[in-house]
């Protein structure tokens, strides 16, 4: 009995703490952050998928701007496998700028299998001058002991970690969170307006999950809820006017 507790003391040990307070961050919108305890945790492992691969430029906005959120000024690390490259394409300065991220203060790698992009993930996470570190990769699945040693990386140093991935995963997760990320319509009838994001929430280790439509906000620079109206009918644009006599 007493080598039972010993070995269960040993294992909670290990796990990481979750707590409010400065290791997590909100998102300042009141009813997501009351869902997640308070905010997104810092020093754990989070997950974000695109609802299918034409939506990844979506879920990409979505981890830039919780990386955004995450520290002033981050010093962010993003890593990407090559074939995640060739086929979703490089990030750009003017993405970063949207998001109020400087470009100066990235580091991208490239890698060619999915090891050398988790155990570049842990050495990142393990650096005290990091303070968020993305991981990006293809469709597949990830070990468990991996996305472990993840987590546990990301603990030691409050580091904020972002897996990001190009469809929802069929593996079971370890991650704090889960989230995935699709395209939602622009609240002008014509031409792009602010981003918007149809973010579900399906994993959630501190409370329960949901479902929001997000905007980013480029003045405030963070998400808020989208509450526009759009209107039921646009206007006919190839409507003749009427001549007045």
């Amino acid at each position: 009995m007493i080598e039972q507790l010993r070995q269960r003391l040993l294992t909670l040990q290990r796990m990481p703490r979750i707590e409010a307070g400065p290791t997590a961050f909100p998102l300042g919108i009141p009813v997501i952050d009351t869902v997640l305890g308070g905010g997104l945790l810092r020093g754990a492992l989070h997950e974000i998928a695109a609802s299918r691969e034409a939506h990844l430029a979506a879920a990409t906005g979505f981890a830039l701007g919780l990386a955004a959120l995450s520290a002033p000024s981050p010093r962010l690390f993003w890593i990407a496998e090559d074939m995640a490259l060739a086929e979703s394409g490089t990030l750009h300065g003017a993405g970063f700028d949207a998001f109020g991220l400087a470009p100066e203060r990235l580091v991208t790698v490239s890698v060619a299998h999915r090891r050398d992009l988790l155990w570049a993930m842990e050495e990142a996470l393990r650096c005290r001058a990091v303070d968020a570190v993305i991981g990006e990769m293809r469709i597949g699945r990830i070990d468990s002991v991996m996305v472990r040693r993840l987590s546990l990386a990301a603990t030691e140093n409050g580091t904020f970690a972002l897996l990001l991935r190009a469809a929802p995963p069929s593996d079971a997760s370890t991650a704090a969170s889960r989230w995935i990320v699709s395209t939602a319509p622009s609240v002008l009838t014509h031409g792009p307006g602010a981003p918007r994001f149809a973010a579900q929430l399906i994993r959630n280790r501190r409370g329960p999950a949901g479902s929001w439509i997000l905007e980013w906000s480029d003045s405030d620079e963070r998400f808020i809820l989208a509450t526009h109206d759009q209107s039921v009918a646009a206007p006919a644009f190839d409507r003749p006017h009427r001549q007045v006599a």
